[in-house]
């Protein structure tokens, strides 16, 4: 019997919560995923991410087989022992960081570019993909798939979701751990429906522990976000989590919730706070701006956050942020990726009173306000 299985737990709607099960702990659905690219989530150590109420956190790949190297973090006990989480961890195939660099070259075998580091030469195909998640050693672990970028003529994204489909069934030979690692597929097909429907339908037969949706998040905007998902999601087996790449803002992820997308990852909460665009109940503000150098309220009075509830001002943010002070973007990351978990935590209890499209109107409502 699998250690992988998906639970759900309530319906409202088509939004759903419900249990995913992996060797290093369940996970509650919907949920936030913070991204740790280097295995470390930026500005916080990973006691902070757990106070945060993330349950799991996403590594990358592709930067993390340029340095320190796959063989070393599996020498040295694999991902969770190296970065000293002991929860679940996805790491995706490295697609997408690939194929957005300079000069990339993408065949049916795999894709060559140089490395960024030392300019070398590298080819990375789903088998080498495979070959560095297994040592890394992840629970979840992404398909290589071709990232179709935005906007795409149908022809570029028919050869996308063919390549996704073949790499795909390499990534199923190759892959050596599927006792305790979930391969997930992704579907591409651009904003082409059609598309995308025949990538989910060829997928779902594959029998997968899980399924994704990627491309959606490489300048298509918030209504073509949610035209692809509404009509994707439902194609996807009712009793396997559901994974939307590398969304979004609190929107974004409120809309996607309610069309049954159950796992969700993002730069936006991690980087934002560097630049100190912090979220509030009210909308997101940026603390670098005048009118808080003497506002002596927190960041969100309803937050329960470490700066929040420990009495850190704005004002002194502001300081921070002024004075280029680390502390700065320790406090606005931790803040960040609190609200995030408290958006999820209030959309699985909304989904499990059944009221969620209830939930979603009146946050949106608020969170306009401050706009």
């Amino acid at each position: 019997m699998s250690v992988f299985t998906y639970t759900v737990r309530a319906t409202s709607g088509r939004a759903r919560t419900g249990v995913f099960t992996t060797p290093h702990g369940e996970v509650a659905t919907p949920t936030f995923m913070p991204v740790g690219t280097q295995a470390a989530v930026r500005a916080v150590t990973p006691e902070q991410v757990r106070r945060s109420g993330a349950q799991v956190v996403l590594a990358n790949t592709y930067h993390l087989a340029l340095r320190p190297g796959e063989g070393l973090i599996e020498k040295l006990g694999g991902l969770h022992d190296f970065m000293r989480w002991d929860g679940p961890i996805l790491t995706d195939s490295g697609g997408f960081q690939v194929f957005s660099l300079p000069g990339v070259e993408i065949r049916d075998r795999g894709v060559r570019f140089k490395n960024e580091l030392d300019g070398s030469v590298v080819e990375l195909t789903p088998e080498r993909s495979i070959e560095i998640q297994n040592a890394l050693g992840a629970d979840v672990i992404m398909a290589f798939d071709e990232c179709t970028p935005y906007p795409a003529d149908e022809k570029l994204a028919g050869t996308g979701v063919r390549r996704t489909l073949q790499w795909l069934e390499r990534c199923m030979s190759a892959h050596g751990r599927p006792h305790d690692q979930a391969l997930f597929g992704i579907v591409q097909g651009s904003t082409y429906l059609h598309l995308r429907e025949a990538c989910a339908r060829s997928l779902v037969e594959l029998d997968l522990p899980g399924y994704a949706i990627g491309g959606v998040s490489v300048g298509e905007g918030h209504e073509e976000m949610c035209r692809i998902t509404e009509h994707t999601a439902p194609l996807l087996p009712d009793d396997r989590p559901r994974y939307l790449m590398g969304v979004g803002l609190p929107e974004d992820l409120l809309a996607a919730v309610g069309y049954g997308i159950d796992l969700f990852d993002c730069v936006i909460p991690t980087r934002y706070a560097r630049s100190a665009s912090v979220f509030t109940a009210r909308g997101r503000i940026r603390l670098t701006h005048r009118r808080y150098r003497r506002d002596g309220y927190p960041i969100d009075p309803s937050c329960d956050c470490e700066a929040c509830s420990g009495g850190f001002s704005r004002a002194y943010l502001h300081h921070l942020f002024n004075a280029n002070e680390v502390l700065s973007a320790v406090l606005a990351t931790v803040h960040n990726l609190r609200f995030y978990q408290r958006l999820m935590e209030r959309a699985r209890a909304a989904i499990t009173a059944g009221s969620y499209v209830e939930f979603q109107r009146r946050f949106l409502e608020e969170y306009g306000r401050g706009r």
